[in-house]
């Protein structure tokens, strides 16, 4: 019986504390780790409108700490300096002005691991000022990596066209 009456208190007490820590933070953990990653979304797509390789790059695992699937030749970077270079080679072959919307956000945070999807609707500006929009969908992983989160893998597609075999750059849901 003491031993229930112990686990019985334990539990009361892990709820209360429980309670009075979302009270005086207002939020989760799990809440907080979403709105991390949603102000890093946020932080990523403000680069790229900025046209910033650099701050897009600091969303991005170090090293061979990230892999990405692109919509774009040659389709996979195996770290963050071959992403950067797509990144310097997407930039450059679109020289204007650029617009980026992030749309449809869902995050799951599961401890030191999280993952999401969205769709982002772009507009690049070749050098002659002619307009090519786009929209892709992107689904990412997510690390906490030294108390910061951090996008470690990254899959961006269009969808095909089976019968035709073009992508589907303007796809909406």
């Amino acid at each position: 019986m003491k031993k229930v009456t112990a686990l019985l208190a334990f539990l009361v007490l892990a709820v209360v504390v429980s309670g009075v820590l979302v009270h005086l933070h207002g939020q989760t953990p799990a809440t907080n780790d979403k709105a991390e990653i949603e102000a890093l979304v946020m932080k990523y797509n403000d680069a790229f409108n900025a046209r910033n390789v650099d701050q897009i790059m600091s969303c991005y695992a170090p090293g061979k700490g990230l892999f990405v699937f692109d919509a774009i030749p040659p389709r996979e970077y195996a770290s963050w300096d071959a992403y950067k270079r797509d990144w310097e080679g997407l930039l450059s072959a679109y020289p204007g002005p650029v617009k980026n919307t992030v749309s449809e956000l869902s995050i799951t945070v599961v401890g030191p691991v999280a993952y999401g999807r969205n769709v982002q609707a772009g507009t690049f500006t070749r050098k002659d000022g002619s307009k090519l929009n786009v929209t892709v969908r992107v689904t990412d992983v997510y690390r906490k990596l030294n108390g910061k989160w951090l996008v470690v893998q990254e899959h961006v597609s269009v969808p095909v066209d089976l019968e035709t075999g073009k992508a589907d750059l303007l796809s909406q849901p």
